[in-house]
């Protein structure tokens, strides 16, 4: 489980295609990683499988990890957002987040706003019916506030975003140019919500 907080950028150090899979290897610069634990690299719950004293880690990326997110994209000296998983003391400063991308979102414009940055997205209906005004939302891992969304009736959605300094600095939103795509998780709870409000199938 991760809360949205960025805790660093990593550089990408090697991305190797094996099959329909992915070796993912990152300069992490962690000194103490455990074998097996689990990261959120862009927002996505990846393993440990490799690691050394410095801080370089290597990580094992499925086929249905690819297909939801934009991990296959990534290529030596890309920046990506890490945050180590909570631990039950951590204060909660984000949202429940749990690295389970669902789905991809197109960044759509960015306009500078009072030393912020407003940005907009386009993503599929089917995650926007999970958002509404005010909500979180997980972006690239971040965990992030929707100021507003707007329904297009075209079968995708628009989502505008307000950036602040710090989290612009911080994270790799400033990397991301207009056309480029970041993983979307949406917030676990209203999944929860539509899924039990489902008629109970007949038997």
């Amino acid at each position: 489980m991760f809360s949205g907080i960025i805790e660093k950028l990593a550089r990408v150090t090697s991305s190797r295609r094996e099959g329909e899979s992915l070796i993912l290897q990152l300069e992490t610069t962690y000194p103490d990683l455990d074998l097996g634990e689990s990261i959120a690299v862009n927002g996505v719950c990846l393993t440990v499988t490799e690691f050394t004293a410095s801080g370089a880690a290597k990580f094992f990326v499925s086929p249905e990890t690819l297909n939801r997110s934009n991990l296959g994209e990534l290529q030596a000296g890309h920046l990506v957002n890490l945050e180590r998983s909570v631990r039950l003391e951590t204060r909660l400063s984000g949202h429940l987040v749990q690295g389970h991308v669902d789905g991809l979102a197109t960044l759509a414009g960015v306009v500078p706003e009072a030393g912020s940055h407003r940005l907009l997205f386009e993503l599929p209906a089917q995650l926007a019916r999970f958002c509404v005004e005010k909500g979180s939302i997980a972006l690239n891992g971040i965990s992030l506030t929707i100021n507003s969304i707007e329904d297009r009736g075209d079968a995708r959605s628009s989502v505008a975003i307000t950036v602040i300094p710090h989290t612009w600095e911080y994270t790799n939103l400033h990397a991301v140019p207009v056309g480029k795509t970041v993983n979307v998780e949406v917030d676990v709870i209203a999944k929860y919500v539509e899924r039990l409000c489902q008629p109970y199938p007949k038997h």
